[in-house]
């Protein structure tokens, strides 16, 4: 377990960090984008949230040829075009092609996530899943915290070559995707038994531990794609993640744009600034993701998290200072991101094999959609109303109902690992 916590997670805490960052990156580009563009809120919110449908067409095939052709091959190829999409996000000029490489974005990242927590079932057994789920998942606000100064830097070319600063900011961040594609494609075990790293008996011990979990995961019957996507805890879990998905992007593409309501500072400064939240965040994951593994509990330290994450969402609505706002602001982002781990961690614990690979892509597909609801719905009331206290509201009401879902599966088989 130490040698394949060492080897694989901050390798797949890399490859997700750029994932994410090619995702988000468009939250930091809007602060000069927009103007460039003669774009409105609701063309950006449009534009950011299409990416999802992209996703959500795709997911579940995606997952599945991962499954069929190995992780290796498949994140490579996911990899590769989702920086060459990105990094072409440069050439945008209007909404209808921001809208058509947004979705094609979607397309190319589709099964990437969903991918990498099958694969994790793969290597790590469901005791160390909640650990081995939040290291990696830690991607999500390191991206924050590198993506802020990143792009910040990034403006600070604007004019450089005749390229203007929000472009710059996705070629910088979409061209590296590429290279760590090759990289995969290199190196990337795709099982215990693959891993070279490992001794024999090693590779033997692992793989047979797996191996024995997935045979007593498959008592329960729901063993093929088809049992496995009518199940009903699958359509549970994708509606418990749905709302936390819609305040996870509601964070990820408006937060600058929210730090420079709370601040009037400049876009460099608010890029720097828009790190603060997600530290707060990386830390709290971490410590709380820990603390499931530990206790065996998942369902509670999700109800918890995200009661938290929303109570922090409604907060912002009413913050007037910098200080405030940036506090609440930091509360939603620390209660979403500890939450959301966890429940990845639920899925293998009654699927396992191609079903769970189909099974959690069509969690991550339906969860995802949040992605198109919250940054749409933010944008539309913000031109509608000249403030985003209404958004943040609904959004703090919709994260609310995770809690609520979590707290109706606390005496559930499916809250505890052993």
């Amino acid at each position: 377990m130490r040698k394949a916590s060492r080897r694989l997670l901050p390798f797949l805490f890399v490859l997700y960090v750029a994932a994410f960052l090619d995702r988000v990156n468009v939250g930091f580009a809007q602060l000069q984008m927009k103007q460039a563009l003669g774009f409105g809120d609701a063309v950006y919110g449009l534009g950011t949230g299409i990416f999802f449908i992209g996703y959500f067409l795709f997911e579940v095939p995606s997952n599945l040829l991962l499954a069929r052709m190995g992780a290796r091959v498949w994140i490579a190829r996911i990899m590769i075009t989702w920086g060459v999409i990105s990094a072409a996000m440069a050439l945008v000029r209007t909404p209808t092609s921001f809208y058509a490489l947004r979705f094609l974005l979607g397309v190319a990242e589709a099964g990437f996530f969903p991918g990498i927590i099958y694969y994790l079932g793969g290597w790590f057994p469901a005791e160390r899943r909640a650990f081995a789920v939040s290291r990696f998942m830690t991607a999500i606000p390191i991206a924050g915290i590198v993506g802020g100064p990143l792009s910040g830097a990034l403006f600070m070319l604007d004019g450089a070559g005749g390229v203007a600063g929000w472009q710059w900011i996705f070629l910088g961040e979409g061209l590296p995707s590429v290279v760590l594609g090759i990289v995969v494609l290199c190196t990337l075990p795709n099982r215990p038994e693959d891993a070279r790293w490992l001794s024999p008996a090693e590779r033997e011990c692992l793989a047979g531990r797996i191996r024995a979990e997935a045979a007593r995961v498959s008592t329960c019957g729901h063993t093929t794609v088809r049992q496995a996507l009518l199940h009903p805890m699958v359509w549970r879990l994708s509606f418990l993640l749905f709302p936390m998905l819609v305040g996870l992007y509601t964070i990820s593409f408006w937060l600058p744009q929210l730090v420079q309501g709370f601040t009037g500072l400049g876009n460099v400064e608010v890029a720097v600034i828009s790190a603060i939240p997600y530290v707060t965040a990386a830390a709290t994951m971490v410590v709380v993701g820990s603390h499931s593994d530990r206790t065996g509990e998942r369902c509670l330290h999700i109800a918890v998290a995200i009661a938290v994450g929303a109570a922090g969402m409604a907060f912002s609505a009413y913050a007037r200072s910098p200080v405030s706002g940036v506090l609440a602001l930091s509360l939603a982002a620390a209660g979403i991101l500890s939450g959301n781990p966890i429940a990845w961690a639920l899925p293998t614990t009654f699927l396992s094999g191609t079903a769970a690979a189909g099974a959690i892509g069509l969690i991550n597909s339906i969860a995802n959609l949040g992605g198109f609801i919250g940054p749409y719905l933010i944008g539309s009331v913000h031109e509608e109303t000249g403030s985003f206290a209404a958004g943040l509201l609904i959004v703090a009401a919709l994260m609310m109902c995770t809690s609520v879902q979590a707290l109706a599966l606390h005496r559930s088989p499916l809250n505890r690992y052993g």
